[in-house]
């Protein structure tokens, strides 16, 4: 048994709910039913360790009073980023052995390209992309990502799996003339507003007891471009969580991007996704900034 929560719009306040099939429960209204001491966005239930109470609730009986609950449908919700503010969103590029070879032209150096985004390039599903049209073609890339929930330093590999919260669909933008013109430049090439799109469903660990058979879509205007699955990675989720915290301390709602199978050339009126089995794709459209 697993969890799935979102971020939803409710009387302009952006909170988080638990979704089941096609209904969601707001932690709001569970927390007021069962007499619970939780916050109700997601990112605070995370930087106080709340979702193992909020997940040993549902498990222990909280799904069963969850369908007694009063609910919106999942068609009728308006989901929000799961949340604004991460304190990191870092990338890893390169991380199949195709795109590696599509990119450079040879096989990966033996430690993986790495960048960050900063929170104001997030967006959450059916909010816009927009292009920087003085900066040339973008592109769009479909990602698994990896939501820290312990804070953690030097985790090794083996244990990494155990400070991880869950898993999102996530996108990354990227100026791709900026790119082209130097790999230097590939910080600011992926730093423009709205360049960095995540949720809208978040599910915890413990739904991917085999994480190597996960799939990845890159779809653009409903045509998957690219396909590929987490165990053709050459670095694996686990692995590069052990990674990141060999340089840094990292903190709960942390956002760690896993690589892509593919990117596409986004233009004004496309609608880009990311499709994983399991979650509700995340979609975006595209217009000009």
């Amino acid at each position: 048994m697993y969890m799935k929560l979102a971020t939803i719009k409710v009387e302009g306040h952006e909170i988080a709910a638990i979704v089941n099939g096609e209904k969601a429960v707001s932690i709001k209204s569970i927390k007021e039913e069962e007499g619970k001491d939780w916050d109700i966005d997601l990112f605070s239930i995370l930087q106080k360790n709340q979702l193992e109470d909020i997940n040993n609730w549902y498990t222990e009986g909280g799904e069963d009073r969850f369908h007694q609950s009063p609910h919106i449908l999942v068609k009728d919700l308006s989901f929000a980023p799961l949340y604004r503010t991460p304190g990191k969103i870092w990338g890893v590029g390169m991380n199949y052995m195709e795109k590696a070879i599509e990119l450079s032209g040879k096989p990966p150096e033996e430690d993986p390209v790495i960048f960050m985004k900063p929170d104001t390039s997030l967006i959450g599903t059916e909010e816009m992309i927009k292009l920087p049209l003085k900066f040339g073609q973008v592109t769009a890339e479909a990602e698994l990502g990896v939501i820290i929930g312990q804070t953690c330093k030097d985790v090794p590999v083996e244990d990494a799996a155990n400070v991880v919260a869950g898993f999102t669909t996530t996108m990354d933008m990227t100026a791709k003339d900026i790119h082209a013109k130097n790999p230097r430049f590939l910080q600011r090439s992926k730093s423009f507003d709205t360049f960095f799109s995540f949720g809208p469903y978040f599910l915890t660990v413990d739904e991917f007891p085999t994480i190597k058979d996960v799939s990845v879509e890159t779809v653009l205007n409903g045509k998957v471009h690219h396909r590929n699955v987490v165990a053709n990675m050459m670095f694996q989720p686990w692995w590069i969580v052990s990674f990141f915290s060999q340089i840094m301390t990292l903190h709960p709602g942390d956002v760690i991007m896993t690589g892509t199978p593919g990117s596409v050339i986004i233009r004004e009126g496309d609608i880009v996704e990311c499709r994983i089995p399991g979650f509700k794709p995340l979609q975006n459209s595209v217009g000009n900034g």
